[in-house]
């Protein structure tokens, strides 16, 4: 996996690492309770609606005429604030973007265009192997000087990093996210007089809590196979530490490692308890990623009373009644060995076709122009260190955004996303599957490490 994590390896393989993101995270979401956007600092100012200056950063070059095609994954309120960014590119270029939704399985959708001649002209990727892999055939065209500069403006060389391959910069990380976060209906821990928990164990007790007060404790999307691979993610870091991560996610230990069972077992204490569970192990086994979410936090009697997911569900808590902050608050994933674990996922622009109008776009993703729109319109937090966090929509997306940017280079990037794409990176298929399998029947440990290793081995060619 050496060729894939090359750049990865300089700036996320760091003992420290989880404790100093970690503390970070603690002490941002320490006053994400209040619900309130505060004064008009830049910190928590009110002025987050408006974020400051209006004057663009970056110049961009009139392509009235030129037509390009964007894909991402992205579907539902996440489309709908990403195609706000296209149309203000269209705006200042004259140029015609088409939003093309890729589905979940974007190396092989990819593939496809590319073997039919046609391919988009900028892809939304969100693994990290996926990038090396269509560096490493020739797929991707490196960013021109424009986009360059403002990636040399805006962004730490940890993020520069991941975005290139070899040592040649392709990408653009225009949206990032913390996977190590759990959302709560505030109104039903009221009602069952509970509070956040900070450690795996208490996380357990809570939910007991939770259930017995009348309410199903926890939604869990595993419909998606990825949410499945963020709760396995964030237990193994938090309880085996940096180090054995960094090796599970470059398959230098194997999934039948002592480590991996461990961290099996603990997830099994949730998954092996049905009635801990929103609709039990076959109903998470039905929900997608977008319900496990809006359930949390929908009605006077929701479906569950939370649901671990990284930052970007708070798009989806916009989708009901329920107000960030105050309705809907967050706290880090419960630590499960010595402190939180935080894991990090983003997705990056990269250029499949050469061309004025698909570097012009690079460019705009890799300016503060781009950035602030989205972070305007909710449920995105960005690399982007010079974006003025006035500009996030509420105190909480604020907090986590400048947790991300206080941690520079420190932090440990989503396991699956740096895996080739067949093993962590495609529905019904790879550690996706096994994960969904394990979610059917928790108690099998050594069938599940089994099954892991089988089809690693068979990825990362070992």
């Amino acid at each position: 996996m050496r060729r894939r994590l090359g750049r990865l390896d300089r700036t996320a393989v760091r003992a420290t690492t989880a404790v100093a993101v970690g503390t970070a995270l603690a002490l941002a979401l320490a006053g994400c309770g209040s619900g309130s956007s505060g004064g008009g600092t830049k910190d928590n100012g009110g002025g987050g609606s408006k974020g400051g200056s209006t004057a663009p950063t970056v110049q961009l070059p009139q392509l009235k005429g030129q037509k390009l095609q964007v894909t991402a994954v992205w579907t539902g309120p996440e489309r709908e604030n990403f195609v706000k960014v296209l149309d203000e590119f269209e705006k200042r270029t004259g140029a015609t973007v088409d939003f093309v939704p890729s589905g979940d399985d974007m190396a092989g959708f990819i593939g496809s265009k590319i073997a039919g001649g046609g391919p988009p002209d900028i892809a939304m990727l969100q693994q990290v192997g996926v990038l090396g892999e269509f560096a490493g055939k020739g797929w991707l065209k490196p960013l021109g000087p424009t986009a360059k500069a403002q990636l040399a403006k805006n962004y730490s060389k940890g993020w520069q990093d991941l975005g290139a391959h070899k040592g040649t910069p392709y990408g653009v990380y225009f949206k990032a996210s913390n996977k190590s976060l759990v959302w709560y209906n505030a109104k039903a821990f009221d009602n069952a007089g509970t509070q956040e928990p900070k450690t795996w164990k208490d996380f357990l007790k809570t939910a007991q809590t939770l259930s017995e007060s009348g309410v199903e404790p926890v939604s869990v999307g595993g419909a998606d196979g990825w949410t499945l691979t963020d709760w396995f993610e964030n237990i193994y870091l938090s309880q085996a530490g940096p180090e054995k991560y960094d090796q599970l996610a470059q398959h230098k230990i194997k999934w039948t490692d002592a480590s991996v069972k461990q961290a099996l077992t603990t997830l099994g204490q949730l998954f092996g308890r049905k009635d801990l569970l929103a609709g039990d192990n076959s109903g998470a086994l039905q929900t997608d990623f977008p319900t496990s979410v809006t359930q949390t936090f929908s009605g006077d009697t929701p479906k569950a009373a939370m649901v671990s997911s990284a930052d970007f569900a708070a798009a989806n808590i916009t989708q009901t009644k329920a107000k960030v902050g105050t309705d809907a608050k967050v706290f880090p994933f419960p630590a499960v060995g010595a402190r939180s674990p935080v894991v990090t996922g983003g997705d990056v622009a990269v250029a499949l076709k050469d061309g004025k109008a698909a570097q012009a776009l690079l460019t705009f993703l890799a300016s503060t122009d781009a950035a602030k729109i989205w972070a305007q319109a909710g449920g995105f937090i960005s690399p982007n260190k010079e974006l003025d966090q006035a500009a996030y929509a509420d105190g909480v997306m604020r907090r986590i955004a400048k947790a991300l940017i206080a941690a520079g280079d420190d932090f440990r990037f989503d396991m699956s996303d740096q895996a080739p794409a067949s093993f962590g990176g495609k529905p019904g298929q790879g550690e996706w599957k096994d994960l969904q399998d394990f979610l059917k029947s928790p108690k099998d440990i050594a069938g599940t490490q089994a099954q892991l290793e089988k089809d690693a081995a068979k990825s990362f060619g070992r």
